[in-house]
């Protein structure tokens, strides 16, 4: 019986987890550089110790209405295919382990947002958590756009901090 670790974490009313070994590290949110004419969903570019990270408002990019940061707020780090990216996020909570056989396909009955973002559920204790799927957060096209927006903004991101 295999176990898998997850960061647990909140968007909106819903509880989520992203395979721990996807994500890098958790930041507090800090100040973005702004980008005209991006999709509403990217929050800008941020300085992470010399590297220049895409951030996505998870919250947006699920179609969930909109929310300021607060003090919980906070920017997951996560391996995306060949480059880190960040995902605002409302909370999160703990790392919690789930044995194979509690994880389940994402069932019709979730709605909401795009089932796309999901790769499954997962039961933990009473709780039902959302396992969220990095690979189809972005479609092809989102993908290169952001590799081409981080390409023409990096000297800038740079500068700034």
């Amino acid at each position: 019986m295999a176990i898998r670790q997850f960061v647990k974490f909140r968007v909106g009313d819903e509880e989520f987890g992203v395979d721990i070994r996807q994500v890098r590290e958790i930041n507090k949110l800090q100040e973005f550089f702004k980008v005209p004419t991006t999709p509403p969903f990217i929050e800008g570019l941020i300085n992470l110790r010399g590297k220049v990270l895409t951030v996505f408002n998870l919250r947006k990019r699920l179609g969930m209405p909109d929310k300021d940061f607060d003090e919980n707020s906070k920017i997951i780090v996560v391996s995306y295919k060949d480059f880190l990216v960040g995902f605002t996020v409302d909370m999160v909570s703990e790392i919690v382990k789930v044995p194979d056989e509690d994880i389940e396909d994402t069932p019709p009955s979730i709605t909401g947002f795009e089932r796309r973002f999901l790769s499954g559920v997962a039961k933990v204790g009473e709780k039902l958590i959302l396992m969220l799927d990095l690979e189809n957060v972005l479609s092809p096209d989102e993908e290169n756009d952001i590799k081409e927006f981080i390409d023409e903004n990096k000297d800038s991101v740079l500068e700034q901090q």
